[in-house]
Formats: structure tokens, C-alpha cells, sequence
């Protein structure tokens, strides 16, 4: 069986993609693929001209969530933050500055609770996985499904960080999601996948993708 076949793929520098299809459709794989996670058996891959497989220095303009697996549960938000700040050059000040910006998404619940990461809600560990990603200001962002477990008001946020840091940074930014609506929001590109094929790249200026993509998946 075939996860991922795809013969070949660009995307271009800055884009915001969403990566949308039904269950099994390969979105996690192919960002497994992308992260050296999963090897291809295969064709390669590049992330700004570099093999993950074959260079660590990609490690030094991504940040990527995918699962609770990237998580270091036995430490507590702050000894996470703080192990990837290390990781990343970041000096105490420059986390906390950092941090601050992620005030409003963490919503008092993150910081100083006092207990690891294990005991978050699923909500929670997703917010911390995704502050985590982006605290080395990546030129490259992945994300898988990153919408899931979080009530509206924290969906609506992560929307607003999502665009916005695009915006100020011109970062290309991978979100896989089921949330149809939110992909069509923040995206400006559309790749649509069906067992492990890309069926479709769609533009998606001004939403022009939302009705193809509707009509797709008989919302």
C-alpha cells in the first residue's frame, strides 16, 4: 500500500498552504516525510535546497507540532519552553518576550499551573506544542491538525496568529486541518490530497477555493 505518491511538489517561499482530505488521505504522513520522520522509499525530499535525511541545518528555520509525541510530558510548560529556547539560542529575555506574545492563545492556563505536561487537557498540550513550534520565529511552520481540541475562542486566536505572523514575516507556513473553514481562511493556497495523491492546487485569493472545495466534500 502507498501512503504518499507524489511525483513532485513545489511550494514556493512564503506561501500559507492548507493541505485538506479525508481521513487516510497521507496529510501526516507527507509532513512525516517532510520532518525525516518517515523515509521514502522513494524520491526525497527539500526544505530550502536542504535533505532533512541527509542535513540537520533545516532544523534551523523550522518549527513544526504534529502530535503530542513532540512533547517532553514529564517536564512542566516552563521547563519545556525553556528546553526549547536553549535548543534554539534564545536567551531568557528573548522566551519571555516570546511568550508574551502567546498570552491571549495560553489564556492563564498554561503558565504556573504547577504540574507537567502529562496532566494538560488535550487542548492544552495542543497549545503548548504550538507555542513551542514557533518560539525560534520559523521561516518554515508546519502544523498538523492544529485546530483540533481547542474550544472556539481559542481556534478564532490561533487563526489570528497564524495570518498575522505570516503577514509580519512572510514565513511558509503548512497547516493540515479537517476544519474545512479554517484551512479556507488562512490559506492562500489549497492542496487538496486523496489517497496519498495531490488531486488538486488551487489558488485561494479571496476564497476562491471554498466552493470547489465544498463541493468536494458535500458540506
Amino acid at each position: 500500500m502507498t501512503a504518499v505518491d507524489i511525483p513532485e511538489l513545489f511550494i514556493e517561499s512564503g506561501t500559507m498552504l492548507g493541505i485538506v482530505g479525508n481521513n487516510g488521505a497521507g496529510k501526516s504522513t507527507l509532513f512525516r516525510l517532510m520532518l525525516d520522520l518517515l523515509q521514502p522509499n522513494q524520491g526525497w525530499v527539500e526544505l530550502n535546497g536542504i535533505n532533512p535525511a541527509n542535513d540537520e541545518n533545516w532544523k534551523n528555520f523550522t518549527g513544526a507540532y504534529l502530535d503530542e509525541g513532540f512533547l517532553i510530558d514529564f517536564l512542566t510548560p516552563e521547563e519545556y519552553f525553556n528546553f526549547v529556547a536553549k535548543a534554539c539560542n534564545l536567551s531568557k529575555e528573548q522566551l519571555q518576550a516570546k511568550l508574551q506574545q502567546f498570552e491571549a492563545f495560553m489564556a492563564g492556563e498554561i503558565l504556573n499551573q504547577k504540574k507537567l505536561i502529562r496532566n494538560f487537557s488535550a487542548g492544552n498540550k495542543q497549545k503548548i506544542g504550538i507555542v513551542a513550534a514557533m518560539l525560534n520565529n520559523p521561516a518554515l511552520l508546519i502544523l498538523d491538525e492544529p485546530f483540533n481540541f481547542l474550544d472556539p475562542s481559542s481556534q478564532h486566536i490561533l487563526k489570528k496568529i497564524l495570518t498575522d505572523y505570516h503577514q509580519q514575516t512572510n514565513a511558509t507556513i503548512l497547516v493540515s486541518s479537517h476544519n474545512l473553514q479554517h484551512t479556507i481562511d488562512i490559506s492562500n493556497q489549497i492542496a487538496l490530497l486523496e489517497h496519498g495523491r495531490i488531486i488538486k492546487y488551487m489558488e485561494n485569493a479571496n476564497h476562491s477555493a471554498e466552493a470547489e472545495l465544498e463541493a468536494y466534500f458535500n458540506v
